[in-house]
C-alpha cells in the first residue's frame, strides 16, 4: 500500500483523549485481497502505538466502483477476519 509507512507518525504524536483512528487497512487501489494475517499486521501495529481500544479497522478509500463487488466483499471479509486475528493477539 501506497501509505504503509504512516502508522510511524503516532510514534511521535500522542492521539487526543477520547479520540480514535480509522486506519486504511485494505487497499482500493488493487484487486488483490489482501490475506487476514496481514491485516492483522497492520492492525496490531496501529494498536501498539496509540492504544488497542483507539483503533477501528476499515479500508484505506471507497471500495465502490474501484474494485468489482466480490473482491469488495472478499476484502471487507479478510478486513474482519483479520480484525479477529489482531484481537486476539492484543488481549
Amino acid at each position: 500500500m501506497r501509505h504503509e509507512h504512516e502508522w510511524r507518525v503516532w510514534e511521535d504524536t500522542k492521539l487526543p483523549e477520547g479520540k480514535a483512528i480509522i486506519p486504511g487497512i485494505v487497499s482500493h487501489a488493487t484487486n488483490v485481497v489482501e490475506h487476514p494475517d496481514l491485516v492483522a499486521d497492520r492492525i496490531v501495529r496501529f494498536a501498539e502505538v496509540v492504544g488497542r481500544e483507539n483503533v477501528i479497522a476499515s479500508t484505506d478509500c471507497g471500495l465502490g466502483g474501484r474494485v468489482h463487488p466480490q473482491i469488495a466483499f472478499a476484502k471487507l471479509e479478510w478486513l474482519g477476519e483479520g480484525a479477529r486475528r489482531a484481537t486476539k493477539r492484543l488481549w
